[in-house]
């Protein structure tokens, strides 16, 4: 598996989930040898449209369009004190993205970087990697972090991207409403309702880099206002350009899953849905082999498995007030030859608005998640201590909005408070005040505290890497977790501005300062024996510790422009500047502030052209560009894609796509052993049916 170990000339790479986490930055000492647009309309979005009907939402109505992700309740984008922004299917479907962080490139502010075919960096206001600790996804409301690696795996991660809704992006702390993780930003793809996804679609598509892609989803709705669909997908992705020909890169899923909607009156709805998945994801490891004894790279597959069950209850008591609660079961395996684990997870969370006399607005709400695990050692160099582990979160959140002058002036104020069993208690308190100071323009001010909870592989991680197989005795690093590894802390101050300047122009302008401590870093290094496994080596201990602190400060800049009727300009620029250092106390002994410090662009831009043409023709056009990563040697790149569709007949609709056209092949991400992986030009084709 990919990893985030650096790709400076001379040193030494790493690669492997445990890696990426719990060795990054080693390298120095190995080299030593011992030392808000794309915004939802009040109803969610239909089936795909011809070209003639698809209207974009106008600029008197951006504003408007509600997201629910801030506080858990619909609430209208002017009125939300939060650096966001929505993704509508529209958005997916016209930019031709084929998977989930494809998707997420149209949001402003989201670093995305391909490592390889199935492996990808997704991060928000830096820390960038594999996995991206300080980031929380959810499916449906549905938490896919890992507490095992303190990340998502996204090779993992796939929907029917013509059943998704919107992907609601928050670039900033959520800990409020989401609790612990959710550090820099929050993403909550959201599907539609099974009332909204009726009859039979298919799609089939494909090209040089995706051989195959196909789903096929029907749906229904009975007498008595049962809706239902059901849904079957698959697809293959071969390897990226290697210039040392080692293509171990390859990813296949095949996946389906069902949803339920019932509506019982006006106050009451009911959801159940659920999703199985297998597949396996090709990679590259850098693993120690025992015999005989040397650090060897070796290619290998994850077989990946898993399913989830949701159900979800609201009942509307009367306006503005309701009550939801949601459980889920969530199941995952993924076994390599490094590592294995199996987790089941249990969640349920109890949510209440009231709207109190005149604007008053209370949330609250409790959680609990218990989530058993078992990890399966494949590796004699890694280990996890103990095998088996029940992990904990029991949670209650409160939040009160308070209107100081009506339609003008609002301050909301709340906070999280948790029980985990990495850290014990934590609070993450928001105060956060919106001004409104004409009918199309807002800013915001808000101060937040948010915490990453330590996770499996910073505390119970016992990982080796060869530093010397001869002369005897052999010496080997060992990472070593640490039980009591405290949570890292961000304060983070954000501002905002939105404003519709004219007919055809809105400017969504953020801003932000994060101070960090007690980041995860590495102890004192000490020496010690080791004889498993027999003969008998010489071991530097590197523990984890909480050694680093800093700040980053940033603006976020996303303007859309109605040129004409039939065609808009969206474009977006984010700027990140960090500084962090070590603690007074503690050396940077691994390079991970090289690491946290040189894995994610300080220049981010994008300018997307959306044109309708006459004929059912669609023309869309985005071009990218992201500066240096220097921990990776990845140069600043840019690239563009194009995506020309028509709807010929009753319900069928081409789109030819051509992805990465300004080059053969192009770096965005580091991580693999060996030479940097080119992400290839792209062009596929793609037919829907529906009915």
């Amino acid at each position: 598996m990919s990893s985030e170990a650096s790709r400076a000339p001379g040193r030494q790479r790493f690669s492997s989930p445990v890696r990426v986490l719990a060795a990054n930055g080693i390298c120095g000492l190995l080299l030593a040898g011992l030392a808000v647009r794309g915004l939802r309309a009040q109803g969610p979005n239909s089936e795909p449209k011809p070209a003639q009907d698809l209207n974009q939402l106008s600029l008197e109505e951006l504003g408007k369009v509600e997201i629910t992700s801030v506080e858990k309740d619909p609430v209208p984008v002017d009125k939300t004190s939060a650096a966001v922004y929505v993704i509508t299917q529209e958005d997916i479907q016209r930019s031709g993205a084929t998977s989930l962080p494809e998707a997420l490139r149209l949001a402003p502010g989201v670093e995305v970087a391909r490592i390889d075919a199935d492996h990808w960096s997704v991060a928000i206001r830096g820390f960038a990697g594999q996995f991206s600790k300080s980031l929380l996804v959810l499916i449906d409301g549905r938490s896919v972090y890992t507490p095992l690696f303190s990340g998502v795996y996204w090779d993992a991660q796939d929907v029917m991207l013509e059943d998704v809704d919107r992907i609601e992006v928050i670039r900033g702390p959520g800990g409020t409403i989401w609790g612990a993780n959710a550090v820099n930003g929050v993403i909550n793809i959201i599907t539609k309702s099974a009332a909204e996804t009726q009859g039979t679609l298919s799609t089939l598509g494909g090209g040089n880099v995706d051989p195959g892609t196909g789903d096929l989803r029907y749906g229904a709705t009975t007498r008595h206002g049962f809706s239902y669909r059901f849904y079957g997908m698959g697809g293959l992705r071969g390897p990226e350009f290697h210039p040392d020909g080692d293509n171990f890169d390859h990813w296949r899923m095949g996946q389906a899953g069902f949803r339920t909607d019932w509506a019982r009156g006006t106050r009451d709805s009911f959801t159940v849905q659920g999703d199985l998945y297998r597949g396996e994801s090709g990679e590259s490891l850098e693993m120690v082999n025992y015999s005989p004894l040397a650090e060897l790279a070796e290619e290998d597959k994850a077989d990946l498995s898993g399913g989830n069950l949701v159900t979800r209850w609201q009942r509307r008591i009367n306006d503005g007030s309701d009550i939801q609660v949601q459980a889920y079961f969530d199941r995952t395996n993924r076994q390599d030859v490094e590592l294995g684990e199996t987790r089941d997870t249990f969640d349920v969370d109890y949510i209440q608005h009231l709207r109190l006399r005149g604007e008053h607005e209370l949330a609250w709400g409790l959680g609990a998640r218990v989530s058993p695990s078992n990890f399966i050692q494949t590796s004699q160099a890694v280990n996890f201590l103990p095998g088996k582990q029940v992990d904990s979160i029991y949670s209650s959140f409160v939040q009160y909005e308070l209107p100081i002058v009506r339609d003008k002036l609002s301050l909301t104020a709340g906070s999280k408070f948790e029980h985990n069993n990495f850290s014990g208690y934590d609070y993450q308190p928001s105060v956060r005040l919106l001004w409104s100071p004409a009918r199309r323009q807002s800013a915001w001010l808000a101060v937040t505290r948010a915490v990453r909870t330590p996770s499996r592989v910073d505390q119970d991680v016992q990982f080796n890497i060869l530093v010397q197989a001869t002369p005897a005795p052999p010496i080997f690093f060992e990472i070593l977790g640490n039980p009591k590894l405290r949570p890292e802390q961000l304060i983070a101050y954000e501002a905002g501005y939105r404003v519709q300047a004219s007919r055809r122009l809105w400017v969504d302008f953020a801003t932000f300062f994060n101070t960090y401590n007690d980041l995860q870093g590495y102890g004192p290094l000490s020496l010690a024996i080791g004889d498993n496994p027999p003969p008998e080596d010489l071991l530097i201990v590197v523990p984890y510790a909480n050694s680093i602190e800093g700040r980053s400060i940033g603006t976020e800049v996303t303007p859309v422009w109605d040129m004409t009727r039939r065609w808009q300009l969206r474009g977006s620029y984010s700027l990140l500047h960090m500084e962090l250092s070590d603690k007074p106390g503690y050396t940077d002994v691994g390079n991970l502030l090289e690491t946290y410090l040189g894995s994610s662009p300080t220049h981010v831009a994008s300018a997307q052209s959306i044109l309708n043409l006459p004929w059912h023709l669609e023309f869309n056009q985005t071009y990218r560009y992201s500066s240096e990563l220097p921990e990776y040697s990845v140069h600043p790149y840019s690239t563009a894609d194009a995506r020309v569709a028509r709807r010929v007949g009753e319900g069928f609709d081409f789109a030819v796509v051509g992805q990465n056209l300004l080059r053969p092949s192009h770096p965005e991400f580091g991580g693999d052993p060996g030479p940097l992986v080119g992400i290839k030009r792209n062009a596929f084709l793609s037919i829907t049916w529906s009915r």
